[in-house]
Parts: C-alpha cells; sequence; structure tokens
C-alpha cells in the first residue's frame, strides 16, 4: 500500500495520505501507516509528481515518528495522571488569589536587559515563561522578554496559590518582586533572581495536546519545525541568531557612514533583469509583466552621479529551484557601488568591509557573547585576504585531482560548482578574493581586463564552511561597449535607456559588489544551513507561514 506526501499541498490534520488528500510530512505519513510504500511529491529539473521518497528522507521520517508517538504516548500519560488526580489539597484550595502588598515600594517596570541597574530594588519584569519547575512550596521560573532572561523565585502562598499550579510554558506573566545576587555555588541567568512578592497571568498558554512542546520538538522533522517557525523563534538558538543578525545589519551601516556611503532604498519590482532571466519571479503589475528584483544594482549606479557612492539593504529574489544549505528565494542584499575607484580599490573596501564589520558585530556587548556561544571556534579575519585569479584556481582543483561537474578535468571557461569550490576553500582554510573570471560565465555588465579581454574585472569572497558570501566587479562604463553586451545577451536595449544614459551623460570607472547577509551568518553563527538565518525562510516549495 501506498501513501502520498505533498509539502505544500497536503495536510496532516485532514489528509488521508491518498494520491488526492495527501499528508503534508513523511514523519506523519510513517506515524501513521508505518507499513505503507512513501511517495512525496518532487517537482525535477523537467518533471514533477510523485516519486519514492530517498533514503536519507526516510531516515529523517522515522526520526520525526518516533518524536510523534512519544509525543502520543505523553499525552495519554498526561491525561490518564490528569483523570486520576484527587481533589487538591486543603490548603491550596484556601487560597483563591493573590494581592499585591501596596505598603511595599512602588516596583518599577524595567526590561531585562536592564537587570544590573536594580539590584536590591523591587521592579515589575513582564514576559513570557521559559523555563518552570514546580515543587512543594516552591516554584521557579525563567522569564523571557525578548531582551534577556531572570529567574524568578515565587514562594509562600504565591507557590501555593492554584493558579500557579496551572501555569504553562510560554504563558504571559507580570512578576513583582526585589532583584537580588545569587550566593556563590548557585546560578541562574546574570547571576541574579526576583524574589517575587506578586504576579499575574496576562495570558495562560495552552497545556495537554496543544502544549508548547508538543507543537515544537527539537527531533521533529524539519518541515514541521517551519511549519511552525512562529514558534520555534522563541528557542534561544534561533532568537540569539536573529540578534546577532540585527548586530551585523547595523555593522554593515556603521561601517558605510564611516566610508561616506550614502544609504538608497531601490524598487523591489523592475522590469528589467540584471542576474539572466532564468531566475525572475514574474508578477502582474497593471496589465503589465514585471518581476521581484534580483538584484538593486543597475538602481544604485544610476545614484552615483547625484549621491556619490551608495549602498541599499534590500531583499533580493532568485527564482532558483535549489535545495542547496546556501540557497533561498528571497534574501536581505547588501550591495553597494562606488565610483572613480579601480579594481584593487574595490577589493580592498571588500576586505574592509568583512573584517570591520565583524570586528563591530563581536564587540557588541549582546551580540558579540552570542556568536562567542553559537561558535565558539570562531576567529574573525584578517587582512590582506589570499588573492587567487580563477585561472590559478583550476591548476589548484586540477593539481589536487577534484574535477569538474562532467568529472573530467577543469578547462577555462569552466563554471567552479558549489562543491569544488567550498572543497578547496576549505582545504585552504583562509578567506580568498577569488579574481578574473572568464566574461562567458558572468553578468554582460563587467569589466574586461585590459590585459587580458578574456576576462573580467570580477570577484567572488569564499569563506571556509560557507563558500562564497559577496560577489562583485567593475562594471562596462563605455557606452558603445555596454550596448555590444546588451545586443549580445539578447536584451532589449531601449528598455534599459535609464541604465545605459548613465554612460551617456557623465560616464566613470566604478564598480560594486553584493553580499548575502544569510551566506556571512551562517559562517559567522556556524549554522548548517541558511534557513537558520532568515526570519521566516523562504525556497522551492516553502512560502508559508
Amino acid at each position: 500500500m501506498s501513501v502520498y506526501v505533498h509539502e505544500t499541498k497536503g495536510t496532516d490534520s485532514t489528509g488521508f495520505g491518498t494520491e488526492e488528500k495527501p499528508f503534508a510530512s513523511a514523519a506523519y505519513a510513517l506515524f501513521t501507516q508505518p507499513e505503507s510504500k512513501i511517495l512525496v511529491f518532487k517537482v525535477q529539473e523537467d518533471s514533477e509528481g510523485y516519486v519514492e521518497i530517498s533514503a536519507s528522507a526516510l531516515k529523517k521520517a522515522k526520526k520525526g515518528a518516533e518524536g510523534l508517538k512519544k509525543k502520543q504516548e505523553k499525552a495519554a500519560k498526561l491525561q490518564e495522571q490528569k483523570e486520576s488526580s484527587t481533589t487538591k489539597k486543603l490548603e491550596d484550595l484556601e487560597i483563591i488569589e493573590i494581592k499585591e502588598d501596596l505598603s511595599l515600594p512602588k516596583a518599577e517596570k524595567i526590561k531585562l536587559r536592564n537587570l544590573g541597574d536594580f539590584i536590591d530594588s523591587r521592579v515589575s519584569v513582564q514576559g513570557w515563561i521559559h523555563r518552570l519547575r514546580i515543587q512543594k512550596g516552591l516554584a521557579f521560573i525563567t522569564l523571557r522578554d525578548g531582551t534577556g532572561y531572570i529567574q524568578c523565585v515565587l514562594t509562600g502562598d504565591l507557590a501555593k496559590v492554584s493558579t500557579t499550579k496551572e501555569l504553562t510554558l510560554e504563558s504571559t506573566v507580570v512578576i513583582k518582586g526585589v532583584i537580588k545576587k545569587l550566593p556563590e555555588g548557585k546560578s541562574a541567568p546574570g547571576g541574579v533572581e526576583l524574589k517575587a512578592d506578586y504576579y499575574e497571568v496576562v495570558g495562560l498558554a495552552p497545556s495537554g495536546d496543544d502544549a508548547f512542546t508538543n507543537k515544537v520538538q527539537e527531533s521533529a522533522d524539519p518541515s514541521l519545525l517551519l511549519d511552525q517557525r512562529h514558534l520555534t523563534l522563541r528557542g534561544e538558538t534561533l532568537s540569539n541568531v536573529m540578534k546577532v543578525r540585527a548586530s551585523l545589519l547595523n555593522a554593515f551601516r556603521k561601517f558605510f557612514n564611516e566610508e561616506g556611503l550614502t544609504e538608497v532604498t531601490p524598487p523591489c519590482m523592475v522590469q528589467n533583469q540584471v542576474e539572466g532571466g532564468s531566475t525572475l519571479f514574474k508578477m502582474g503589475y497593471y496589465g503589465e509583466e514585471a518581476y521581484l528584483t534580483q538584484s538593486s544594482q543597475l538602481y544604485l549606479e544610476t545614484c552615483l552621479p547625484a549621491l556619490g557612492d551608495v549602498f541599499c539593504v534590500q531583499e533580493s529574489f532568485r527564482a532558483e529551484k535549489s535545495h542547496t544549505r546556501r540557497h533561498l528565494s528571497e534574501y536581505t542584499h547588501v550591495e553597494a557601488e562606488l565610483a572613480f575607484i579601480t579594481f584593487e580599490d574595490l577589493l580592498g573596501q571588500l576586505e574592509r568591509l568583512i573584517t570591520k564589520s565583524v570586528n563591530y558585530v563581536l564587540e557588541d556587548p549582546i551580540a558579540g557573547p552570542l556568536v562567542k556561544q553559537l561558535n565558539p571556534d570562531f576567529k574573525p579575519p584578517k587582512m590582506p585576504f589570499l588573492r587567487m585569479e580563477y585561472i590559478h584556481a583550476l591548476d589548484w582543483l586540477n593539481e589536487h585531482g577534484i574535477p569538474n561537474e562532467d568529472g573530467e578535468k577543469f578547462k577555462f571557461g569552466d563554471d567552479i560548482a558549489e562543491a569544488a569550490e567550498r572543497k578547496m576553500t576549505d582545504t585552504i582554510n583562509q578567506p580568498i578574493l577569488l579574481t578574473r573570471f572568464p566574461a562567458e560565465i558572468k553578468s554582460f555588465y563587467m569589466q574586461r581586463c585590459k590585459d587580458d579581454p578574456r576576462v573580467t574585472e570580477s570577484v567572488d569572497v569564499l569563506m571556509p564552511n560557507v563558500g562564497e558570501i559577496t560577489g562583485g566587479s567593475m562594471r562596462i562604463y563605455d557606452y558603445k561597449e555596454l550596448m555590444d553586451a546588451l545586443e549580445r545577451e539578447g536584451l532589449d536595449k531601449e528598455s534599459y535607456y535609464w541604465f545605459t544614459d548613465q554612460r551617456k551623460y557623465g560616464t566613470c570607472p566604478h564598480g560594486g559588489y553584493g553580499l548575502g547577509t544569510e551566506r556571512i551568518l551562517a559562517w559567522l553563527c556556524d549554522r548548517f544551513t541558511v534557513r537558520d538565518c532568515s526570519l521566516y525562510p523562504r525556497f522551492t516549495g516553502r512560502c508559508k507561514p
């Protein structure tokens, strides 16, 4: 018997596992029908349809099914305990509600990031219950408000009240009390705890089948965790990565400000391609055809005569049907364009951008310790980076027996695929500025080298453990040369009039680059996939929640 799984159109809650009503996850299919053959819907290069699940996916599904089984057993056990529980003890029933002692000093409302400023003071903290431990006459709550954590101790009547017995993970509460330093030998977040004298529940999270721990399990199938992304973000790892991400974007802006660049905000809806038509997302636009932008580069170039050197932090979109760990369909693109520079100037700024921005993150009092926690062995890159020309990279790959995609030795004009590039970068184990790529494998707008017109003044920045994180080049600035390039690519020259005018009305040598925030973050925080570095990742087959 076969059971069908369709990640985007199926549903675990109302599906039957049939082709008409498939399940959404292989884990649930295996959980409900363990002896069946599992068929999953796949989109191939030239076809789509149901195929038998791969061995690696089946292994993940078995792990997820085991998690669902444990969840079911746990729920059954909880129900049994609930049904067999006796009437609450008399002393619990005597305490109906807790009232705040108004004779105490007024509690100052604070954020947890400011705990250190309020030692021995009575404060009011509010947030979500991150951890919870209730025992006889005592309750420990680790509270989270997005800026930090604090351990709160409930004693006496506060611990006995029936409301405390009903508390659940992720319930929202307001707790008042005095912040005290912990004595030697005891540990808690920040080395302090809050001795509570009053609390109130703002929102009680569900228990039983809908309990938070049943919704989000570390061992769950990755697709199930992505379905619950709004909840998994509350976990320490993902939330820490998002905090480092915020610091990294601030670091980029700080660097660009120091270098005198002006921030601009180009449009995301466009009618011209930048990086090839095969990766464009098409859309209707008031009766016309438009696209989601692949890059803001062309618009940045138009700003140079008016604003000088510019940059943007903007979403870019690539319709690549790629499931690699470093590809997203939507990502945060940091791009810059610089006027009156040489190729060497461009390489120098790239080195400074990466080294300075990383150091700013490491110096950040919040993000720095988080990077150390997420990536204990991280060593910040130092200038100068290793410079390597494309032709010399081919020599290195051939000398080390690494074949091209056809299984043969690399020859001039071959694209260096991700696997070979990663192998080389990880072996050399230092940042590489890979330069001078052949014109035929690079974009139409790249300037050719004067000493060898076969290659372009182009660069990819490669980092160990992640591969390419940045690409850049000098741009063609001769009007006729650019028009010839557009013609060779079969592009409508008239629709690019606003771009080619930059070469007509006062041209100049210029260049720029684009940097994928999620790839830098994956390297910085030691994440296996860039999906962990995006708030709500979008990739082939995933556009929810």
